[in-house]
């Protein structure tokens, strides 16, 4: 149930069909203060259509305004202020939540299709860092509200395991490297051997050269090269795992650039076949519509690029999964790169490319600055989730000391806080890199969300709560504010699909977590009266929404704190 939706549905039957529900339901308001009512509809661009005075209209709708679900309407000053029946209402959401827990706010939007979602997708041999979280936690959130709308996600993490990056380690470590240290830290010295490339590539050019050249032995097959880049890869993928591991996070797949290397010609002759590739000074291009520049397929040295493999990952993807939609979670800078790819896939008659998009995001920056990997200066993201459970702990021990399991609390709280402080910016900004500002563990956090879910927890104990069905009654004026927000998860669900945005969830936990701490405050939910075991079925049922959108986020939900 859809309150909203029945106040449109009444209005477009009260008004005859006259006016589409889309612009009725865009006409409708919330009154900035209670006396108002729960909805407004203001009736002054009927007026010209209607041939009457806003007021008039407004007074004959409260009128034939007929529902349990409203109380009254009132006419006023051209508006038609709308009061839920609050009993009616608290009991109607009350019973959904109670019947459908864990499932409440689920929707077959998706109808069980499949949806390819490119996330994460960190470079090989370089260290996780900070600037890697936004598309790893941002894309495992999506993946998780998919599933909540229908989709069947397929997690694909599309890892930098090729390129001239490669050549230049293998020079480095050639030059600089010693290999017991690289077998005890070997992301650490890979990134101070990429560093140190860079520094000297600076005073002696001839290093660049000898970096293509090594890259050349890697795509040739050279048995030391091949050798080398393995290393790389398994020593960096141990250190992946053990990041996603602590954020909770999992993958279908793991077919990185190199997985696509055989299948790159293939996407050449394809469109030699339909006549799309033109020469250009040397180069294999697609020419594309005025607004865009043409898409290089192939340089004049006849090596592929990032727009070939990206074709060929479409192609593979669409043939092994069958997806209704592919979403790739990459920074905003890259949104040239896929309107052409898109539209090299348009151009080849591919129709599924309609479900294809790009999810753009900001960057996390640092003193103002984006983060560089080649001059070290990197935040790295494990160190950064560790100082968080640490903090967390130190908070623990001093609010809970008796609190039993406090690591595996501190874990679920520290690396909580990390994820929640980047899901509750909107995706597209950017965001400065503060460890100061994303461990606090008070206002808009987390732990505060997390301490809210915790406290109801608590309550439920301390009451002996038993599950009840039936009409609820709670008269606590100060409960109708949570009944509100109780009712608009499956929207803000919805909604944060609709729009990939994951921070309208976050936003709506904060808000969830201030009304019930206001109704905390201001109850006294254990009373020992006829009412107790009825707020403490509220008292559930935030407990339900709070870990069902906590869930979405990619976030634990401890019971104790």
């Amino acid at each position: 149930m859809n309150l909203r939706n029945e106040l449109v549905d009444v209005l477009h039957h009260n008004l005859s069909g006259e006016f589409d529900k889309e612009i009725i339901n865009r006409m409708i308001e919330k009154p900035k203060f209670e006396n108002m009512g729960d909805l407004a509809f203001p009736c002054f661009e009927l007026a010209k259509v209607l041939r009457k005075s806003p007021q008039s209209i407004a007074l004959e709708l409260s009128k034939q305004l007929q529902s349990p679900l409203f109380e009254k309407a009132e006419a006023i000053n051209g508006y038609l202020n709308v009061f839920y029946n609050k009993d009616y209402v608290t009991t109607i959401v009350i019973q959904q939540i109670l019947n459908q827990k864990g499932q409440y706010g689920c929707s077959n939007l998706g109808d069980h299709k499949v949806m390819t979602i490119d996330f994460s997708s960190p470079n090989i041999a370089k260290p996780f860092s900070m600037g890697h979280l936004r598309s790893t936690v941002i894309g495992n959130s999506l993946a998780l509200i998919a599933e909540k709308v229908g989709y069947r996600p397929i997690r694909i993490n599309h890892l930098g395991d090729w390129g001239t990056q490669f050549g230049k380690l293998m020079v480095a470590y050639k030059l600089w490297g010693n290999q017991e240290l690289l077998t005890k830290q070997p992301i650490k010295q890979l990134l101070n051997l990429y560093v140190k490339f860079h520094e000297e590539a600076e005073k002696d050019c001839k290093l660049e050269n000898l970096a293509r050249e090594w890259f050349k032995k890697l795509e040739d097959g050279d048995q030391e090269a091949i050798h080398l880049w393995k290393w790389f890869r398994d020593e960096s993928l141990k250190e992946f795992s053990r990041i996603y591991e602590l954020l909770g996070i999992e993958f279908d797949s793991y077919c990185g650039e190199a997985f696509y290397n055989n299948k790159m010609d293939h996407v050449v002759q394809l469109l030699e076949e339909q006549k799309l590739i033109e020469q250009s000074e040397g180069a294999q291009v697609v020419k594309l519509e005025e607004d865009l520049p043409p898409c290089l397929i192939k340089k004049s040295d006849g090596t592929t690029l990032y727009a070939t493999r990206d074709l060929a990952a479409a192609l593979y993807r669409q043939e092994t999964y069958q997806f209704a939609k592919s979403l790739y979670v990459v920074g905003n800078e890259q949104n040239l790169h896929f309107k052409q790819v898109f539209a090299v896939l348009e151009k080849m008659g591919y129709t599924w490319t309609e479900g294809m998009i790009h999810v753009p995001f900001g960057m996390m920056l640092k003193d103002g600055k984006k983060m560089s990997t080649r001059k070290g200066k990197v935040v790295l993201l494990e160190e950064v989730l560790y100082d968080a459970i640490s903090l967390a702990l130190e908070e623990i021990k001093k609010k809970n000391p008796a609190l039993l399991l406090k690591d595996k609390v501190a874990r679920e709280v520290g690396v909580g806080a990390v994820i929640f402080h980047d899901l509750k910016n909107f995706r597209k900004n950017d965001i400065d890199f503060s460890l100061e500002d994303m461990l606090k563990f008070e206002g808009e956090t987390g732990p505060y969300v997390q301490y809210a879910h915790a406290r109801a927890s608590s309550l439920l104990r301390k009451g002996e709560y038993e599950e009840e069905h039936g009409a609820i009654c709670i008269k606590d004026k100060e409960a109708w504010n949570i009944i509100i927000h109780l009712h608009s998860f499956p929207v803000v669900v919805q909604k944060s699909y609709q729009e990939y945005d994951p921070s309208q969830i976050a936003k709506y936990l904060i808000n969830l977590s201030k009304s019930f701490n206001k109704y905390y405050s201001s109850v006294r939910i254990l009373e020992n009266d006829h009412l107790k075991q009825q707020r403490l079925t509220l008292v559930y049922t935030i407990k339900i929404v709070l870990n069902e959108g906590l869930r979405l986020l990619g976030i634990q939900t401890p019971n104790e704190m």
